[in-house]
C-alpha cells in the first residue's frame, strides 16, 4: 500500500508528466495503483530531478561473502600509505566495459570509500587505453547483477526495463561514485571514448599522458551522447557542442586548456606523477577533504547539474525508442561504420 506523504508526492507527480489528472489534488492509493507502474516511476523520478542526493545514491546492504579474488574485470591495491588504487583489466578488449566490470568497479569503489586507512581513492587502466566505452557486444541483461540503487523491473517490456537499467548502471553508478565522500582521481591514457567518460568525469581530479584523447562520437549512433551527460560541465557549452556534433576526439592540451583536466604528464611519468598527488592530498585531514569536496560539488548542484543529467537522459531514451521505431535496434546501425571510420 502506499503512504499518505507518497500519495501527495506522487499526485503531484502525476499531474506534471502528461496530464494524468486535471488538478494537484492528493489521489488515493487505488487511483496511483490504477496507474501504470512505468508512468508512476517516470513521474516520481521527475519531481526529484532537483536533489543532489537521490534515490540512486541509496547504499543496500550487499552480498558480503564475495571478496576480491571473485573480481575478473578490475584489479585493486593500496600502492602507497593511505592510497586505493583500482585498475581497470581488461586490455585485450581496451577496457570495454560491460555489466560485470561496472558492478565490481563499483565494489571496489565502496571498498576503498568505507576503509577509514584509505584518503584518496585512484582509477587507472591497463594497457594503451584507458576504456573504449561500452562494450556493445555484452548485452544488457541484469543477470547475476546486484543493484544498489532503487530501480528495479529490469526484464520489464517495452521502454520500461531498458530504462531502468540504464538509469542503475550508468547513471546511477556515476553518480554514487561522484558523490564518494573521499577525493578520486583518474589516472588515464591512450583513448577515452564515450562510455570511457562516464569512468573519468564522476573523479574529482583527471591526470593524463601527453596521448590521451577523449571523445564521445554516439550522437552518429541517434542519441544525444553518452547517459552520464555533464560534458558543458566538463568542457564547457561550445566545445561540448563541437565534441558531439562531430563526434571528434580532443587532445589532452584542449582538455587541459578547457579545465576538464588537472595535469598532462608524459606517459612514462604518469603513474609516478598520479601517486604522488595522491600521497600529498593524503596527508590532509580526512573531514578536511571531505568538506572541502562536498562544498563544490554541491555548488555544481546549485548550478543544476542533476537535473541536467537527468533531462539528457530522458532525450536519451527518446533517441533508443526512435531508433527501435525506424532500425529495430536501440542505436542507428549506420553509426557503427561512421564511429569506426573517424576513430
Amino acid at each position: 500500500m502506499v503512504s499518505a506523504v507518497m500519495e501527495r508526492t506522487m499526485s503531484i507527480a502525476v499531474n506534471r508528466v502528461g496530464g494524468l489528472i486535471a488538478s494537484p489534488v492528493a489521489l488515493s492509493a487505488s487511483q496511483i495503483e490504477s496507474r501504470p507502474l512505468f508512468g508512476v516511476e517516470f513521474a516520481l523520478q521527475s519531481t526529484i530531478t532537483t536533489r543532489s542526493n537521490s534515490a540512486m545514491d541509496t547504499i543496500v546492504p550487499r552480498d558480503e561473502t564475495r571478496i576480491m579474488s571473485d573480481w575478473t574485470s578490475i584489479r585493486y591495491d593500496e600502492p602507497i600509505e593511505r592510497v586505493a588504487r583500482i585498475t581497470l583489466a581488461r586490455p585485450e578488449v581496451a577496457n570495454a566495459q560491460d555489466y560485470t566490470m561496472l558492478s565490481e568497479l563499483n565494489e571496489a569503489f565502496d571498498r576503498a570509500a568505507r576503509d577509514p586507512e584509505i584518503r584518496v581513492i585512484v582509477l587507472a587502466a591497463d594497457g594503451r587505453h584507458f576504456s573504449s566505452g561500452h562494450d556493445l557486444r555484452a548485452g544488457t541483461s541484469m543477470e547475476g547483477i546486484d543493484p544498489v540503487g532503487t530501480w528495479c523491473h529490469f526484464d520489464a517490456p517495452g521502454a520500461e526495463g531498458y530504462m531502468a537499467t540504464e538509469a542503475e548502471m550508468y547513471v546511477g553508478l556515476c553518480w554514487r561514485w561522484r558523490n564518494i565522500p573521499k577525493p578520486t582521481i583518474a589516472q588515464v591514457q591512450g583513448k577515452v571514448i564515450a562510455g570511457g567518460l562516464m569512468l573519468v568525469w564522476p573523479m574529482d581530479l583527471i591526470v593524463c599522458s601527453e596521448d590521451a584523447t577523449f571523445s564521445d562520437p554516439v550522437v552518429a549512433f541517434g542519441v544525444n551522447g553518452h547517459e552520464y551527460f555533464t560534458h558543458p560541465y566538463e568542457v564547457g557549452a561550445r566545445l561540448a557542442k563541437d565534441m558531439l556534433f562531430t563526434g571528434r576526439a580532443i587532445t589532452a592540451d584542449e582538455a587541459l586548456r578547457h579545465g576538464m583536466v588537472t595535469r598532462v604528464v608524459p606517459s612514462e611519468d604518469l603513474e609516478s606523477e598520479t601517486l604522488e598527488l595522491a600521497s600529498h592530498i593524503a596527508r590532509r585531514p580526512m573531514i578536511g577533504l571531505t568538506l572541502a569536496k562536498q562544498s563544490v560539488n554541491n555548488t555544481l548542484d546549485a548550478m543544476g547539474m542533476y537535473t541536467a543529467i537527468q533531462s539528457a537522459f530522458g532525450l536519451h531514451h527518446v533517441g533508443h525508442n526512435h531508433n527501435l521505431r525506424l532500425h529495430d535496434s536501440l542505436v542507428d546501425p549506420a553509426g557503427i561504420a561512421v564511429i569506426r571510420s573517424e576513430a
